[in-house]
C-alpha cells in the first residue's frame, strides 16, 4: 500500500490532529457532493423555480475535488502510520467508489 501511495516506509511526524482534520475535510467534501446530487439539485433547485439542469456543471468539479481530498486523506493516514490506517482506507475506498460512480454518470449526462 505504501508503494501504491508513493510514500516511504518510515512514518512522518504529522500529529493525529492533522490526520483527523484531513479526514473531516475529505469526507465532508464527499458528503457535500452527495447532498448536492440527491437533495439540493433535484429537489430544492426546481422547487425554487431555477433551472434543473445545472447539476453536472456543479457536480463534476466537486466530485473531482472530493476524490483528490479522499486520496490525500488515505495518504495522510499511511504517512503517519496511524493505527486505523487499514479500516480508514476501506472507508475512503467505499466513498471514492460512490463519488466516482456519480462522477461518471454526470460526465455521461454532460456529453449526451
Amino acid at each position: 500500500m505504501r508503494r501504491l501511495l508513493s510514500i516511504g516506509d518510515k512514518p512522518t511526524s504529522v500529529d493525529d490532529n492533522g490526520v483527523y482534520r484531513m479526514f473531516h475535510l475529505s469526507i465532508g467534501l464527499s458528503a457535500l457532493r452527495c447532498l448536492l446530487s440527491y437533495v439540493v439539485l433535484p429537489i430544492i433547485v426546481p422547487a425554487l423555480g431555477a433551472a434543473g439542469n445545472v447539476g453536472p456543471e456543479l457536480g463534476v468539479p466537486i466530485a473531482v475535488i472530493a476524490l483528490v481530498f479522499d486520496y490525500l486523506g488515505i495518504r495522510r493516514f499511511w504517512l503517519t502510520d496511524h493505527r486505523w490506517r487499514w479500516p480508514m482506507t476501506g472507508v475512503y475506498l467505499v466513498v471514492m467508489i460512490l463519488v466516482s460512480a456519480l462522477l461518471v454518470s454526470e460526465l455521461v449526462r454532460l456529453t449526451s
